[in-house]
């Protein structure tokens, strides 16, 4: 059993939803981050998404757009994320899954990725840009790298995508909650609960909600009907405002009070 699908079991036992926060690799450094994943778990992140930097985030909103070019500024690649990670799992065994796009990979080779990815400590990937019916090649290499591949529905998803991802998906399902690219919102849309419960009964594995989620009491909306719920641009935000002791200290102190939020 992976990381990802035993943090699941474990949650599920206790009748919580799980936490996914989300944080860009290399923002403000790769340091920061090896420093900040640890802090993350430690504050009640249940699984960790790592966001590999990438210059047209196609995606994402101006937040996370703003904190990709910071990260590359600082000279992110995707070796040394790698490398980040590796060191990391000498201080937590937190489910980690990296998040981003396929561009970067295919460069790297896809084989070569998923090896490396997996040696680090790797538990998931979720490519936002590389549909299912697309991805058949990277997904043999995850496979057999005991990887995660993470797959995405959306709003729009007909019954054909919703089939398809059921019979591929590993890990969980990453459910968008809006059409439109990431960025906090101000509420929680009202069809997202029914929309979600009709996933789940049609999926195998468990299904997290993100995209717009910036607040406990949102959180805790979208907990009542998933099995896990992802933060990731209200996180991101703190990055623009705080560095040093401040940013851990905020991020600990919204972790937390996500966390408490989504359990029962």
């Amino acid at each position: 059993m992976s990381r990802i699908a035993g943090k699941f079991a474990e949650l599920k036992k206790r009748g919580e939803a799980a936490l996914v926060t989300f944080i860009t690799a290399g923002d403000p450094d790769l340091a920061a981050t090896e420093e900040l994943i640890p802090l993350l778990a430690e504050s009640g992140a249940d699984i960790v998404e790592l966001g590999v930097p990438f210059s047209d985030p196609m995606a994402d909103g101006p937040t996370i757009q703003l904190s990709s070019e910071r990260a590359l500024a600082a000279g992110t690649t995707l070796p040394k994320i790698l490398a980040t990670v590796k060191a990391v799992r000498a201080r937590t065994e937190v489910p980690i899954v990296l998040m981003g796009y396929y561009n970067p990979i295919l460069s790297y080779g896809l084989e070569r990725f998923a090896a490396d990815a997996a040696a680090a400590g790797v538990d998931g990937v979720l490519l936002v840009d590389l549909p299912p019916e697309e991805g058949r090649e990277f997904k043999a290499c995850t496979d057999r790298h005991g990887l995660d591949l993470i797959l995405l529905l959306t709003p729009t998803s007909d019954e054909g995508r919703i089939a398809t991802v059921a019979r591929r998906a590993r890990g969980f399902v990453y459910y968008v909650s809006v059409t439109g690219v990431t960025g906090v919102r101000s509420s929680v849309e009202g069809s997202v609960a029914s929309r979600v419960a009709e996933v789940k009964g049609k999926v195998p594995v468990p299904v997290a909600v993100g995209f717009g989620i910036s607040t406990p009491e949102q959180a805790a909306e979208i907990a009542a009907a998933a099995d896990g719920v992802v933060v990731g641009s209200a996180l991101v935000k703190l990055f623009e405002a705080h560095r040093g002791e401040e940013l851990r200290r905020e991020l600990a102190r919204f972790v937390s009070s996500l966390k408490r939020a989504v359990c029962p």
